[in-house]
């Protein structure tokens, strides 16, 4: 019996809506995180779901060092976070992770996260994430715009404007 197999011919289409991420080279901020015990799974690895937790602390740094967020006047919530794992984090991995605004919008703008071990020197891309970062009225309970001082610093320091 013969079978035609139609969907072996179909080339492979990517997703319209994915975006690359850029390389380290495109990163001004870089921070150093500490890899606890209690990260690691029954498989001698970092967790997967540690990764966010890792962006969330890289994320807190990079506000603070280039933007100095006023949370008091105006919070951020995460729209959207997503991440990509390339290589294995392992107890004793030295680890980095580089951060950087990628866009702006109205009340929203994009963090890009590139965590790295170091083997021999070289700088290993373990995985590259992304969140969508929403400023935030508490008392509204409603979306914001970006204010004027934080949009500034984020394009001051990423040279985008």
């Amino acid at each position: 019996m013969f079978f035609k197999t139609f969907w072996r011919k179909k080339e492979k289409q990517t997703d319209k809506k994915s975006v690359t991420l850029g390389h380290i080279d495109s990163f001004k901020y870089k921070t150093a995180i500490e890899m606890r015990f209690a990260d690691l799974d029954m498989m001698g690895h970092v967790n997967n779901a540690v990764y966010f937790t890792y962006m969330e602390i890289a994320r807190t740094k990079y506000w603070n060092h280039a933007i100095n967020w006023d949370w008091h006047a105006t919070g951020v919530v995460i729209g959207q976070a997503s991440i990509d794992y390339i290589a294995p984090l392992f107890l004793g991995d030295k680890i980095t992770m580089y951060v950087r605004t990628s866009r702006i919008g109205t009340t929203s703008f994009d963090l890009e996260y590139l965590i790295v071990k170091a083997v021999n020197g070289k700088e290993i891309i373990c995985s590259k994430g992304k969140t969508v970062c929403v400023a935030f009225d508490y008392i509204s309970k409603k979306p914001a715009a970006i204010p004027d001082k934080e949009r500034n610093k984020m394009m001051e320091f990423e040279q985008l404007v």
